[in-house]
């Protein structure tokens, strides 16, 4: 009796074991269901808010900006909605972008469809992407579908329109109804084709079921093959997209400029990033964005002098850079988010040089590719790993070197790691370093190396 209980014991966990190996199997393999578009492994973001772009804050005003931008390096242009915003409950003068009215048309404050048609293909031409944002989870309160198509729409226990999320000016689509799922995809579906955008970034992507979205690509990457990028920070959430956010390296690095944290805790949340995200899942690093510089402040309010050290890190870590609309003069305004409040461009950009090298680099040197799993990531070990966050990036023969002070101290850096070996030059001021025989290096407070081999 004892043998043949026993035997089923192990025939029960052999059983168990070869299907949790095959959930595991079937959970990597939609992982990686969706492989990125080639041009997306070493591009960057650039969020344009055209209302405060300009003082017309129009499609064609913007168009100016094209080709100083392709200068700088800038590859992906993600615009705020640009859809109509509902006039029901709006916010302020203008109301949020976020509170659509119609998801096939343009806000007659920004232009025309064909006038952003005509913004899309000059972008083109001169080399951009284009992706647009799309607000999935909710509507306006009078969208048309409100008196259209009442049923897309989840409703409290008496029937009214409702929101889960604490936002007044808007109502909760619901995406247990297949009519509104295949709406949202056929609206989705007007803009690649009537407009040949290149993709989407997707507002609060996490609050809309992951089948959805799943639903989504499959569908429009028939069309063309397009970029996906998630507002939300849930593994699981890279079955449909490509890049997601890093709300908490953000928040984190806010605690190490204010010295509440060292750079210690920045690798740990790194490291822990990598067990928790799969390996070729593109991350979006960012210090600014439409969301933090209206309601928490510009990146200089937040991060004071490590503001620019941590756009560096963006550029050149394993994710992608985000770069938010003014950050290359830069700007140190909060913008209002209702209202109408220009961006008052000084015409001098002086971080324009900042960003094109840094922009340069990762588009030239395979050792910064995103989600390449031949890329090796190296945390040098140095006399300062509390103040100064070091990381050596290679892949093949491309080698790249950045050495962080988040400190208001000068240090004497000793690299104390035998991986680096070689000349190396710096980016910014072109001169050499060989460090074969000598690995002690000077960097001053607040401030930055970054060296290519």
């Amino acid at each position: 009796m004892y043998d043949a209980r026993f035997a089923l014991f192990l025939y029960l966990f052999f059983v168990i074991r070869k299907s949790y190996a095959l959930r595991l199997t079937r959970k990597k393999e939609i992982l990686m269901s969706f492989e990125p578009v080639d041009w997306s492994y070493n591009t960057n973001i650039y969020e344009v808010n055209l209302r405060q772009y300009t003082t017309e804050g129009s499609f064609d005003a913007f168009a100016r900006s094209l080709p100083r931008l392709r200068d700088m390096g800038i590859e992906i242009l993600w615009f705020m909605p640009i859809t109509p915003i509902s006039l029901e409950k709006r916010k302020g003068t203008l109301g949020s972008y976020y509170a659509c009215s119609d998801y096939t048309s343009t806000n007659t404050e920004f232009g025309t469809i064909d006038e952003f048609k005509v913004l899309v293909q000059s972008a083109h031409d001169l080399g951009f992407k284009v992706i647009i944002d799309w607000v999935a989870n909710h509507t306006g309160w009078d969208h048309r579908w409100t008196r259209e198509h009442a049923d897309y729409y989840v409703k409290d226990v008496n029937g009214n329109f409702t929101e889960r999320n604490g936002w007044d000016d808007v109502i909760d689509l619901n995406y247990d109804n297949p009519a509104l799922r295949k709406a949202v995809i056929d609206a989705m579906q007007f803009w690649i084709v009537e407009c040949d955008i290149d993709g989407f970034r997707c507002d609060m992507a996490h609050l809309v079921r992951l089948d959805f979205w799943i639903e989504a690509r499959m569908t429009l990457d028939r069309l063309k093959k397009l970029f996906w990028l998630g507002e939300c920070e849930v593994a699981d959430y890279h079955q449909a997209f490509d890049a997601t956010y890093t709300w908490r390296w953000m928040h984190r690095t806010e605690e190490l400029a204010r010295h509440q944290y060292d750079c210690n805790g920045i690798w740990d949340l790194l490291m822990q990033y990598d067990k928790e995200f799969p390996q070729n899942a593109f991350r979006a690093y960012f210090t600014s964005n439409h969301d933090e510089n209206s309601w928490n402040g510009t990146e200089y309010e937040k991060y004071g002098p490590a503001a620019r050290n941590l756009a560096i890190f963006c550029c050149t870590w394993n994710g992608l850079p985000l770069i938010y609309s003014g950050q290359e003069m830069p700007n140190y305004k909060r913008l209002k988010f209702f209202d109408k409040d220009a961006i008052e461009w000084s015409g001098k950009y002086e971080l324009h040089e900042f960003y094109k090298i840094l922009l340069d680099l990762r588009k030239k040197n395979n050792a910064l590719h995103a989600g390449d799993n031949n890329v090796v990531t190296h945390k040098l070990q140095t006399n300062s790993s509390d103040k100064i966050f070091s990381f050596f990036r290679k892949n093949g023969n491309d080698e790249v070197l950045v050495i962080l002070n988040f400190s208001s101290e000068k240090m004497a850096l000793e690299i104390q790691d035998e991986v680096l070996q070689g000349s190396f030059r710096n980016v910014f001021d072109h001169s050499s370093v060989d460090f074969t025989s000598s690995k002690a290096i000077d960097i001053s407070e607040w401030s930055y190396l970054v060296f290519e081999k």
